[in-house]
């Protein structure tokens, strides 16, 4: 047998195989700590490659979100949240991922932080903040809640690397339907993040750039969306 074929039959050796064999060996307390904390460092490494694993072949499959719920006062369309919900609740389900958010208010700044935690423990987080949504006459549990289940939808598909459709006419007449590129899920956070840096108040640019929604924004206009809240810097 050739040294490469022992090498491909020869067991892997694991932390836990080194603690068995320090117990019969009667190892010192330090030892064995020592060596249950190389167990633990095993085990969450283990539990990260599994994680990363999972996400990977959940990207994969996981299909583009449809924006299917219209807005009341005009075509514009969106992917709420239940819907994209149960739109990748299978393909997390099939590769051992879960999620859940955790929701902190400090002053007028609410904040809503998505994990996602794989079947053997690793998980991973993001979050993002926003002042209540006080549009449309809103009372003021209204517009947490409002803003509550923006952030909920961009947090998730920020962790999750989700996309969502938007069917729109692009002018060829009646019945002429065509997909339009829109921004990234990580490009919205990018622009609310500006616009937080600088002070803008969104609505008032969602209005500004004649969407609904930040998400509404057509890629072909992202530089323009950029340019125009970096000038509105120190004003």
């Amino acid at each position: 047998m050739s040294d490469r074929q022992e090498l491909e039959v020869r067991p892997v050796v694991t932390p836990m195989m080194l603690i068995d064999r320090a117990q019969q060996a009667n190892a010192s307390i330090e030892q064995m700590q020592q060596l249950f904390d190389l167990q633990l460092r095993y085990e969450a490494n283990e539990a990260r490659k599994a994680y990363n694993e999972a996400m990977s072949d959940f990207r994969k499959v996981c299909p583009t979100i449809n924006r299917g719920r219209k807005v009341s006062h005009n075509d514009t369309r969106f992917a709420g949240l239940a819907e994209s919900i149960e739109a990748i609740k299978p393909f997390l389900s099939k590769y051992g991922l879960s999620h859940q958010w955790k929701t902190k208010q400090d002053g007028a700044a609410i904040t809503v932080e998505c994990t996602v935690t794989h079947r053997m423990g690793h998980s991973e987080s993001t979050s993002l903040s926003a002042s209540p949504d006080k549009s449309g006459g809103k009372n003021d549990i209204q517009a947490i809640g409002s803003t509550v289940s923006y952030l909920e939808r961009y947090t998730l598909y920020a962790i999750l690397g989700l996309s969502s459709r938007e069917m729109d006419d692009d002018g060829k007449g009646a019945g002429g339907v065509a997909e339009v590129e829109i921004i990234t899920e990580a490009q919205v956070m990018d622009l609310i993040s500006l616009a937080k840096e600088v002070g803008a108040d969104l609505k008032k640019f969602c209005t500004f750039m004649k969407v609904e929604d930040l998400s509404y924004i057509p890629t072909a206009r992202f530089a323009t969306a950029i340019k125009n809240l970096e000038a509105r810097r120190g004003k």
